[in-house]
């Protein structure tokens, strides 16, 4: 198994509005293109693209290339189990959605304080070593948004977990709530291999602030932003699969250049990392990856991610006209910023502890005052 994995969470659409419109054209030309480059691993999950990117995958991939030909990884949505009986129905539902038959890789999505409340209340750890049992799973992980700290008793109290997929990305590595590096090191510590996502922070690493671009381009004229953020999260030793979402051929192609004939990141390199890490935090007010997890939480109807990203967008380069009329546009057909509640339904799942009532507020103060 290659070290880069593509992940099926932000595909290319036919309609950027809409989530569930993925190109399939597109997507088969990427998997076709990356199967034939030698790479065979592929991450879905029950909730992505607006719970789409299973049959996605399915119609993509499953019944157009031979089984064994690829690795298919997804996830038991901890977040939909709320009921005795749910583990096993979104199981059997993701092997109908998929076509799949078995799961090469399978994850407890998302496990933090308040979802591994749930998995221990409805048995979700004893389910998924059920299933490698009967063969459906091959291999069993967990992806994971919290402390080191929680993060080292899960591993002590469930020994049949082999690896844990974490966000690792040199913005975050240091960060005193998503702590990675800390995470990372957890994993070590365990002897389990460590999977990463969004080791491009959702793609704000592909696209930092100019200054940030001109800092990287002076050390390297032919890296892009992006190979920059990949070969920081591949670099580490326990890292065996790096996940990256594209949403197109570009970015496929540039990809698998980067990892067919990878190159580890020197000493000099990662120093250069840490100024641009120090550059885009002095700026970011928001530190939204948009994953939209928050979103079908909220009773208000409120485009979260989409809200924030205006904000940061606004805040950083003071572009106040094109902000505006992009957020009087989205309050039309969603609720606007002053509509939150504060409810705090919509931080519970946050992968980045983000208090989005608060900010919330902010970004009313800015567009709506």
């Amino acid at each position: 198994m290659k070290k880069f994995g593509l992940g099926c969470m932000r595909l290319p659409l036919v309609d950027k509005n809409d989530p569930t419109s993925v190109n399939h054209e597109i997507f088969c030309e990427m998997v076709d293109t990356f199967l034939e480059h030698g790479f065979t691993y592929f991450d879905t999950a029950y909730m992505y693209h607006k719970n789409a990117s299973e049959i996605v995958v399915r119609e993509g991939l499953v019944k157009r290339h031979p089984r064994e030909s690829f690795l298919l990884a997804d996830k038991l949505p901890l977040i939909s189990v709320k009921a005795e009986g749910d583990p096993e129905r979104l199981f059997n539902e993701q092997l109908e959605k998929t076509g799949a038959g078995y799961f090469d890789y399978y994850l407890l999505h998302n496990v933090n304080t308040n979802s591994l409340f749930r998995a221990n209340k409805y048995g979700c750890f004893d389910f998924v070593k059920q299933k490698k049992e009967e063969g459906l799973i091959k291999h069993l992980g967990f992806s994971y948004h919290d402390s080191a700290e929680l993060l080292d008793k899960i591993l002590t109290d469930h020994p049949e977990f082999e690896f844990v997929q974490i966000q690792l990305n040199y913005l975050d590595y240091d960060s005193i709530s998503v702590q990675s590096r800390k995470c990372y090191e957890t994993i070590v510590k365990h002897g389990r291999r460590v999977w990463v996502m969004e080791p491009v922070k959702g793609g704000m690493l592909a696209n930092p602030y100019e200054e940030v671009k001109e800092l990287l381009k002076a050390h390297n004229p032919d890296a892009s932003p992006s190979a920059w953020a990949l070969r920081f999260a591949a670099s580490h030793e326990a890292v065996d699969m790096v996940l990256s979402g594209m949403s197109s051929m570009e970015q496929l192609m540039e990809n698998i250049a980067l990892f067919e004939n990878f190159v580890p990141l020197t000493e000099e390199e990662k120093a250069v990392l840490a100024k641009a890490s120090e550059m885009i935090n002095a700026k970011t007010a928001i530190p939204c990856t948009g994953c939209a997890y928050c979103v079908p939480h909220c009773p208000m109807n409120i485009p979260i991610p989409t809200y924030f990203s205006l904000y940061n967008a606004a805040a950083a380069y003071q572009r106040m006209p094109n902000q505006m009329a992009y957020y009087t546009n989205f309050k039309r057909t969603h609720g606007q910023a002053s509509a939150c509640i504060a409810c705090g339904a919509c931080t519970t799942d946050c992968p980045q502890h983000i208090d989005i009532p608060g900010f919330m507020k902010k970004v009313a103060e800015m567009f709506e005052n």
